[in-house]
């Protein structure tokens, strides 16, 4: 099982890499990619892409999350690692799980709303918006400081 729940961490890991350094860096880019052939590309254009391609994307990210918490909360009991491996795993699941919650129940909704009314350059979705971007940063790492950490056994 753990193999299971490893492998969904490593995926969903790669996924949000590839998402931010490959798809939105392109899609962002657009405009600059298909000046000739398609001269209406633009930023805006770009955000409602990578909009679309969260939307879809947090379906998977919010179900890893919940996985990672219960896997987590079964392992709290687990008495053959020590106690402060299971309670540091278990903080980073809680961790990764209030933040894809926010993620996709508030930030995600926020920004597919204000693109829908073209409301996009106000300083309060920026301000969403760059901290959407930092949420899905401490995702990714407590994500990944979780596949790294260690299942340590106990002493004796």
């Amino acid at each position: 099982m753990y193999k299971i729940y490893s492998f969904l961490l490593a995926a969903i890991i790669g996924c949000e890499l590839t998402l931010g350094i490959v798809v939105a860096p392109t899609l962002f880019n657009g405009g600059e990619i298909l000046a000739d052939s398609l001269p209406e590309y633009g930023h805006f254009e770009g955000g409602l892409l990578m909009g679309q391609i969260f939307y879809k994307f947090n379906y998977a990210l919010f179900c890893v999350s919940v996985v990672s918490i219960l896997f987590e909360l079964v392992g709290l009991f687990d008495k053959n690692i020590s106690f402060n491996v299971r309670f540091s795993r278990f903080c980073l699941s809680l961790i990764v799980v209030f933040c894809a919650g926010l993620f996709v129940f508030y930030f995600t909704d926020f920004i597919l709303e204000a693109q829908s009314i073209q409301e996009t350059k106000t300083q309060e979705f920026q301000s969403i918006h760059d901290a959407s971007e930092y949420v899905f940063k401490i995702i990714l790492i407590a994500q990944s400081v979780l596949f790294f950490l260690p299942k340590v056994k106990s002493k004796g």
